[in-house]
């Protein structure tokens, strides 16, 4: 019972994230995500090059994506919250 008012207070208190924020975790998270693409892209054609290339795009299309999916769902949640 204490846990969840705490909790619910800590999120009530939260602010919009700012856009340079979003993308800060847009950017560690795409680091993240595009060493796993080309493990995985190298692991199954066995090609360096052809794993970096694919990591390559991979990282601007998915980064720009995320930051798109990220300032949509603040808008979102927090348009609700002041209504």
């Amino acid at each position: 019972m204490f846990l969840d008012n705490t909790i619910k207070k800590q999120l009530t208190k939260r602010t919009s994230a700012s856009p340079a924020i979003s993308f800060a975790k847009s950017l560690s998270w795409r680091i993240l995500g595009t060493a796993d693409t080309i493990f995985i892209s190298w692991a199954i054609t066995g090609e360096t090059k052809t794993a970096f290339s694919i990591g390559a795009i991979e990282v601007v299309t998915k980064m720009t994506l995320y930051y798109v999916h990220e300032r949509v769902w603040e808008r979102f949640l927090f348009k609700s919250k002041n209504t």
